[in-house]
Order: structure tokens, then C-alpha cells, then sequence
């Protein structure tokens, strides 16, 4: 194990815990000699990790404190960047370029070789043909649900009847093909789900919905045997 990844694990450990841990017990999951262990809290301190701790009492890292050159392992940058480039390549305009941004800002805090392992990432995300959805449909629905505003759809279902709806939206499901808006729905007095390339006409409505997206999240979890994550 490199001395970085040392250090990684010995924050995260850290970051497990809300009351000190002993330095033996820290000693012992890393492998590590109490030597060692002491000269690792150390250096930690020494770039600003806010480490308290004493003899026979243990060792916390007070909240607060992200040390970013060591913030991510190889196997971490590696799933960071293949959840970036498939929103890079499935998500609307504002959230490609928050990705591309975000891995931006990521690339700069990495120490040089961890750097190189982002820019040599070798997972790939393949072109899937999807439904077309305007991007500012993307964009207005994700707002809505963000403020918990009502929304008003001119809907065509699976047989090509259209209706018209007022929507409650509260999460976007993400598939190969298409996009699917879980939403109360007005009209039917239930959740119900529907597909964004079969949403025509779209009006954002001033008015907040009465129960929060939590709320109806949960109430969509229990309809459909989903166990919170």
C-alpha cells in the first residue's frame, strides 16, 4: 500500500467515527506500526486535518475538514469519471457542463499521479440511440422539481391520446432510451410516471405543490416496494 493510500484509508476510518478511536485499534486496521500511525496523524495535521486525540483516550477528526489532494483513491477517480462522462453524454446542457466542470475541479486538487490516472481513464461510455427530449424540457422540469412548483403537460400516452395535466414532479428516472418523471398527477389523484419525449406543450405553474418532494419520494418508495438507499 502507497503511503497516499495509507493516509486516504486513515481519514476515511476517521471520518467513520464520531468519538475518538484508539491509536492501537487505527494501528491495527491499517497494519501499521504505532510509529508509524503517529508520524501519519502527523502529517495529516500538518495539512489541516483538525486530529485531536491523547494517550489512552483516542484519536477524531472534528467535521468540517476535506483534504482534497487526498480525497479520492484510484478506484474512486475511476468511478467518478465514468459517472461524469455518462451524464456528460445522457444529461441536459446544465448538468454536461457541471460534469465536464466538476472533473475540472477534481483534476486540480489530484497529486500528479493520481492526475494521470484521470486523464488515462480507460471506461468508456458507448453511443445508445435515446428518445429525443428538448433539452429545455431537461432543464424546466429538473428546476421544478428543485422548488417543488406544479407544472402543467400536455400528455400523449403509449396509444397517442393526449390530455392535458397538471404534475407534482418529484425525481427523473435516467434509462438507456428514455427519461421517465415520477409526478402526482392532478387528474388522477395518484402517482403516476411518464415518459419526457411523450410530453408536448410544458407551462411551469408559480404554485407550490402541498406536500414536499420528500414526502411524495417516500410515498412513491412504499407504492412501489422500493427500500430507501
Amino acid at each position: 500500500m502507497s503511503r497516499t493510500q495509507r493516509l486516504l484509508d486513515l481519514m476515511q476510518i476517521l471520518r467513520r467515527h464520531r468519538y475518538p478511536v484508539a491509536g492501537h485499534s487505527l494501528a491495527e486496521e491499517l497494519g501499521i506500526s504505532m510509529r508509524t500511525l503517529y508520524r501519519d496523524i502527523a502529517t495529516l495535521q500538518q495539512q489541516g486535518a483538525d486530529i485531536v486525540g491523547e494517550v489512552g483516550i483516542g484519536y477524531v477528526l472534528r467535521p468540517g475538514f476535506m483534504l482534497p489532494p487526498l480525497m479520492f483513491s484510484q478506484i474512486e477517480i475511476e468511478a467518478l469519471v465514468l459517472g461524469m462522462r455518462w451524464v456528460e453524454r445522457r444529461g441536459d446542457s446544465q448538468l454536461a457542463g457541471a460534469a465536464t466542470n466538476a472533473l475540472a475541479k477534481i483534476a486540480a486538487v489530484l497529486p500528479a499521479e493520481l492526475r494521470e490516472e484521470l486523464d488515462a481513464n480507460t471506461l468508456l461510455i458507448g453511443p445508445v440511440p435515446t428518445a429525443y427530449v428538448a433539452d429545455e424540457t431537461l432543464v424546466t422540469i429538473r428546476e421544478a422539481i428543485r422548488l417543488e412548483r406544479k407544472i402543467k403537460v400536455e400528455y400523449r400516452d403509449y396509444a397517442g391520446n393526449g390530455s392535458e395535466r397538471i404534475l407534482w414532479p418529484f425525481a427523473m428516472g435516467y434509462f438507456e432510451q428514455v427519461q421517465i418523471l415520477m409526478a402526482w398527477c392532478e387528474l388522477r389523484g395518484s402517482i403516476r410516471h411518464f415518459r419526457l419525449d411523450r410530453i408536448g406543450r410544458l407551462t411551469p405553474l408559480e404554485h407550490r405543490y402541498p406536500r414536499g418532494r420528500r414526502a411524495l419520494m417516500k410515498l412513491w418508495r412504499e407504492s412501489e416496494g422500493i427500500s430507501a438507499q
